[in-house]
C-alpha cells in the first residue's frame, strides 16, 4: 500500500532513485498493509508525545535490482573515499582491501539475494528507513546521516556520551526507537534508521520462529 504523504513526510526526491537506482514504475514509498497500520500507531504516539513532530520516510520498498545498485554504489563510494579504484578492487576479490571494504558494505547493506529463503529486508515490503521531522518541518539531526557506513550509525552509539550535543543525538534516537516500538517494529542492530515488522530480521530480533513476509 502507498504510504500517505499527508500523514508522513516522504523524502523528495526519493534518494536512491535520484542516484539512478532502477525502480522502473515502482515507488519506494510502499509497505505491506499490516506494516503500514503499525506505522500509523507509531505516528499517533509520536504526535501525542511531541505534538507536530512526524515520522519521515527515507526509503521503504526496494526491488532487488535497487538493492544490487546500492550495494555496488556504496562499495564504489567507499573505495573512492579511500583513494582506490573500485573496478580494480573488484577485479581482485581476494585482495585484503577489497574484503575490508566489502565487509563495511555488508555491515549495513543486505545481500541482494534472489533466493526466496533469504530476501533482503526492504524487498519484502516490511522494512523501512525513517527519521524524525520537528514542529517546523525540519529534519532532526540524529548525529549521523542515514546510510553512513560507520560506528556512528549504531543505534546506541551516543548513549554514553558526556557532551551535551551528543547526548541530544542519543535522546532523539531513543525517541524514534520508542515511537517505532509502539508499532512493535524491530530495529536493525547497526542502523538507527532501519525498522521492520514481519520480515526475517524482525523474527530474529524478536525471537519469533518464522517471518510473516517473504520477498515481493
Amino acid at each position: 500500500m502507498p504510504i500517505p504523504s499527508d500523514r508522513f513526510c516522504l523524502w523528495n526526491p526519493p534518494p536512491y532513485a535520484a542516484l539512478g537506482a532502477p525502480y522502473g514504475d515502482r515507488s519506494p514509498f510502499h509497505l505491506r498493509s499490516g506494516v503500514l497500520e503499525r506505522l500509523e500507531q507509531s505516528a499517533d504516539w509520536l504526535d501525542r508525545t511531541r505534538s507536530g513532530w512526524r515520522i519521515a520516510i527515507f526509503d521503504a520498498y526496494r526491488p532487488i535490482a535497487v538493492q544490487q545498485f546500492m550495494v555496488d554504489y556504496t562499495f564504489g563510494e567507499l573505495a573512492r573515499a579511500a583513494g582506490l579504484d573500485p573496478a580494480a578492487l573488484l577485479a581482485h576479490p581476494d585482495h585484503p582491501q577489497t574484503q575490508i571494504l566489502q565487509g563495511r558494505v555488508t555491515q549495513f547493506w543486505a545481500a541482494p539475494s534472489h533466493d526466496p529463503a533469504t530476501p533482503p529486508p526492504h524487498s519484502t515490503g516490511a522494512a523501512l528507513d525513517v527519521t524524525l521531522v520537528d514542529l517546523l518541518g525540519e529534519v532532526v539531526d540524529m548525529g549521523s546521516p542515514i546510510d553512513e557506513c560507520s560506528e556512528r550509525s549504531f543505534p546506541d552509539y551516543f548513549n554514553q556520551a558526556t557532551d551535551t550535543g551528543d547526548r541530544l543525538f542519543g535522546e532523539r534516537r531513543q525517541l524514534l526507537r520508542q515511537a517505532m516500538a509502539v508499532g512493535e517494529f524491530a530495529q536493525h542492530p547497526n542502523e538507527w534508521w532501519h525498522f521492520s515488522w514481519g520480515d526475517q530480521l524482525w523474527a530474529e530480533r524478536t525471537g519469533q520462529s518464522i517471518a510473516h513476509y517473504g520477498g515481493l
